[in-house]
């Protein structure tokens, strides 16, 4: 069962626009109480750059944040700008990265956990053996443990997926094989919370493309697990949206960027907007029973 609402006008700024989803296995009993156990806040697509003031959009971002009283932070990727393109330089990715280093720094009172976008690695390398070369640079500028990894909070299990493989949008061999073993190590009943960066299911990739090519391999292997209260965040489309199958709920928490920090385009229905979608991030509540609220907070940076 699920519930979902579009909120004018409401949030932590004036205007702000809030959409929520709210998964759960059971509907609560009438007169329960359900108990909060995290306040999460789900940034995605920051796209740092030093052009258009971004750094200090950023930073008035994070003191809006900051009054929602989090726990910490899921960093779903494409946290630079671009370093992807064959064009760019050693020169302009590790301008990139400084700047978010120095945000990070700010932000040092909390924890950060990241996945990796697919314009985070410099595959423009002289060589695969430069030490700036793809994922392994990356996973260092954002201090996580591995490309792909999980780990526990208050008897909630998160998993942190690399979509960035073969086939845009995928999980390779390797952590078909580690994520299989990481779910079926979980007790029955254990609340899931997974993020990727590309959308393993969505509903406005239909229009934009971006799902992760291997879906059907995911959704059927979370089907087998359908012991677990597993939901899934991405972005990577910039686009705000929310799904249900078999059970499992899948939020797209559109863009910290918007439109890339930029003005918009004649799609853009509003300043920074990517299409019909505001510049924005997403809190999140996580509750003992396994229930998630989703709400989308609009920025006005």
């Amino acid at each position: 069962m699920k519930r979902r609402e579009l909120i004018k006008g409401i949030g932590l700024v004036a205007g702000a626009l809030s959409i929520s989803g709210s998964a759960m296995a059971a509907e609560p009993v009438a007169g329960t109480k359900k108990k909060r156990i995290l306040r999460i806040a789900h940034i995605t697509d920051i796209h740092m750059r030093p052009e258009l003031n971004a750094p200090d959009r950023f930073r008035q971002c994070m003191k809006e944040i900051k009054k929602h009283k989090i726990d910490f932070f899921l960093n779903g990727g494409d946290t630079i700008f671009a370093a992807d393109y064959g064009n760019i330089t050693r020169d302009r990715v590790e301008a990139q990265w400084a700047i978010w280093n120095e945000l990070r720094n700010e932000l040092s009172a909390y924890e950060m956990h990241s996945c990796l976008g697919n314009h985070d690695m410099w595959w423009a390398a002289p060589d695969k053996q430069d030490a700036m070369y793809g994922k392994p640079h990356v996973v260092k500028q954002l201090n996580i443990p591995n490309r792909y990894y999980s780990f526990q909070k208050q008897g909630w299990h998160f998993i942190i997926l690399d979509s960035n493989n073969s086939n845009a949008g995928s999980l390779d061999p390797e952590q078909r094989k580690w994520l299989e073993a990481d779910l079926a190590a979980l007790p029955k009943g254990t609340p899931v919370l997974c993020l990727s960066h590309y959308p393993i299911l969505g509903v406005s990739t239909i229009m934009e493309g971006g799902n992760h090519t291997d879906s059907r391999y995911i959704t059927d292997l979370f089907y087998t697990h359908k012991d677990k209260k597993i939901t899934c965040l991405s972005g990577h489309i910039h686009l705000l949206d929310a799904a249900e199958y078999n059970g499992v709920h899948y939020y797209c928490n559109g863009a910290l960027s918007g439109f890339w920090w930029e003005e918009g385009d004649k799609q853009s229905i509003g300043k920074g907007y990517y299409r019909e979608t505001p510049p924005g991030y997403a809190i999140l509540d996580l509750y003992e029973d396994g229930q998630v609220d989703n709400k989308y907070f609009e920025h006005r940076y």
